[in-house]
């Protein structure tokens, strides 16, 4: 079964945790919200003032897919979003390695640097920061930073649905190479042989 909508996002954060005083996702705030959607082939940037344009593109998707999106950027977005968001299509690469490797996950960035050659050239603390700057040329750093991790999402995704496989090294500085199913199945259809 091929998908006929696909969407990969990720979000930034207005403050940290040490900013808030709290533990608390939903008080971090959301300054902007990236997605790569297919098979339109186009990413998409909204600040907060847009936000209300994104989630059409989240309920028409056969899959929405991110990293660490169910235990982060889901609850991060919450007060901003309809009740039904965090109950629609939601595909978490981190929680599908999790499940696959036997609850040990691994960062976007060491598993983009060992399955796809490439990484981060920034940091989610700088992204806070660029926020609360404000201006036009921190703004921008801002975007390209999450536009970046959206892109890297992808190609994590692509590459584990060719290959069935993701790498990285772990903490504890050893290889891993764990095997992944990330292809669609057709709910309901059993795949028990009929004895007739």
């Amino acid at each position: 079964m091929q998908p006929q909508f696909e969407v990969f996002f990720d979000i930034e954060t207005k403050t940290w945790f040490t900013e808030t005083g709290t533990r608390k996702l939903e008080d971090l705030g959301v300054s902007i919200v990236c997605m790569y959607i297919r098979p339109e082939e186009q990413m998409l940037a909204f600040w907060e003032k847009d936000f209300d344009q994104m989630w059409q593109y989240f309920r028409r998707a056969d899959r929405i897919i991110g990293f660490n999106t169910l235990r982060f950027d889901v609850p991060v977005l919450a007060p901003y979003a309809p009740p039904d968001f965090a109950k629609l299509n939601h595909f978490d690469i981190y929680n599908e390695l999790k499940l696959a490797n036997d609850s040990h996950g691994a960062s976007l960035n060491a598993i983009a640097k060992q399955s796809i050659g490439k990484g981060k050239n920034d940091s989610g603390e700088n992204a806070t920061l660029y926020w609360q700057l404000g201006d036009a040329e921190s703004l921008a750093k801002l975007e390209k930073y999450c536009r970046m991790d959206v892109e890297i999402t992808r190609d994590v995704y692509d590459f584990a649905l060719k290959n069935g496989y993701l790498q990285y090294i772990d903490r504890w500085n050893t290889p891993r190479h764990i095997e992944v199913d990330f292809s669609y199945h057709i709910k309901g259809v059993s795949t028990q042989p009929s004895l007739f």
